[in-house]
């Protein structure tokens, strides 16, 4: 079906679908945890979610080694200089397993208390404990396959990940069968059972892609060497991503604490509303992975210009899917939220929240393009500047004013939605100068 596309067109979409459709299995493997658990009670539900929403202050660690691969080996990628790109995945790889063993610690100490400070119930608290002190062993591989995954989009191979990320969520679903309910012999081990599971599935996924890398199945050459210098260029780049999005997950928290104030109908309404629009996010995370790869291609191969015509045309097309999306969010959303609750106070509470971010969809398509194209010209500091003040004086700082002010969650949602065009506005404007095609990573 690509081939009816011109040429420019296959090659964006070859790399745009894949990346998507792997972060939409990312999701569904989350929900998939959370439906099998939901089997067991409304305790085990709150453990899980609680527990794999903190794992967002990973994330925000992850970030560093997905943003400095992509920015680096991009632009090595691009000018043909394969056996340098080698070894700086060499390099992350072993830096990714020496971040991850203190982020280990760190994690094991403290992740359990988190439903302690949430205020939780005691059943909870005990599975919780349970459940995130065990995803502690699965850091290292979780770290260290994000840069295999990274270098392969890097490359130019987002049908790889997709093809790892199939076998392992059939994998998950099977082993939280076996481990969470206790069938075929197996012990019955409820929520820790969901935790075996995800480890087990990441150690596994690890594994399948050193043995894709060491038969040279990828595009990099197998190499054990370890460079400073390309780890500094990696990290100048990766830290202030890092940093912006360890701000964006605590702006929103704070976001949460506000909507929190209209009683728990608008809170369930937003939550379901953010898994809504969470799964409309896949086709802008999958082109903008396929933006970051090729601006750094483009400015490695030392053709700034075609890496902008090729970011434009990957932002043309995620402004149409996601316009798409907007059409079902705006007209439709009853039909949509009622797949995930039957009370109707929340179904209409999560409707008026789609039915607003629906309206910034196309926006939302500029966010993410251009922050992961700036990203990819290793502009991070840029996007960390314009996220930060964007978020606090135009989304939080507002929402609090106006939510004291009216006592209306309306305006609480439209200084949200501001936010979002407000950035979009400042990226396109820092992206049509240009000044992304003189920062050497």
């Amino acid at each position: 079906m690509l081939k009816l596309f011109p040429p420019k067109h296959q090659k964006i979409l070859k790399l745009s679908i894949p990346a998507a459709i792997n972060s939409l299995l990312d999701m569904l493997q989350v929900i998939t945890d959370l439906i099998m658990v939901g089997r067991l009670s409304a305790f085990a539900v709150a453990a899980v979610g609680l527990g794999l929403q903190s794992l967002m202050f990973i994330f925000a660690v992850l970030t560093l080694l997905h943003v400095g691969t992509s920015a680096l080996l991009s632009r090595f990628v691009g000018a043909g200089r394969m056996k340098r790109a080698s070894i700086g995945l060499s390099t992350l790889l072993r830096f990714a397993f020496l971040l991850s063993l203190p982020v280990m610690a760190v994690w094991y100490l403290v992740a359990s208390n988190i439903y302690v400070w949430f205020g939780t119930a005691p059943e909870v608290v005990a599975l919780g404990e349970d459940y995130v002190q065990m995803l502690t062993w699965m850091m290292p591989f979780v770290f260290m396959k994000l840069v295999f995954v990274s270098a392969l989009n890097s490359a130019g191979n987002t049908k790889m990940p997709m093809q790892v990320k199939i076998g392992s969520i059939i994998l998950n679903v099977i082993l939280n069968y076996l481990l969470i309910f206790g069938h075929y012999g197996f012990p019955e081990l409820g929520v820790l059972g969901a935790a075996v599971g995800t480890v087990i599935v990441n150690i596994l996924e690890f594994i399948v892609y050193v043995i894709l890398y060491l038969r040279e199945k990828t595009p990099y050459i197998p190499v054990w060497y370890y460079s400073k210098s390309l780890l500094s260029r990696a990290l100048k780049v990766g830290i202030p991503a890092s940093f912006e999005r360890s701000l964006t997950f605590g702006s929103f928290m704070l976001f949460t604490v506000i909507i929190a104030h209209y009683g728990t109908s608008v809170l369930a309404g937003y939550q379901i509303g953010l898994r809504v629009e969470g799964l409309a996010f896949m086709p802008g995370i999958g082109f903008t992975i396929a933006a970051m790869a090729l601006m750094g291609q483009g400015l490695g191969a030392k053709k700034p210009e075609q890496a902008k015509e090729d970011v434009i045309l990957v932002l043309k097309y995620t402004s149409g899917f996601m316009f798409i999306l907007s059409f079902f969010m705006i007209f439709m959303p009853e039909k949509i939220v009622w797949l995930f609750t039957n009370d109707a106070q929340t179904i209409k509470e999560a409707s008026l929240y789609l039915r607003i971010v629906g309206v910034s969809q196309i926006p939302l398509a500029f966010n993410f393009v251009l922050s992961g194209a700036l990203r990819g010209a290793g502009d991070s500091k840029r996007t960390l500047k314009i996220n930060l003040i964007s978020l606090w004086f135009v989304r939080i700082l507002p929402a609090f004013l106006l939510s004291w002010y009216f006592e209306n969650i309306l305006f609480v949602y439209l200084a949200m939605i501001s936010d979002t065009f407000v950035k979009a506005i400042w990226l396109w404007v820092t992206f049509q100068k240009g000044e992304w095609q003189k920062i050497k990573v």
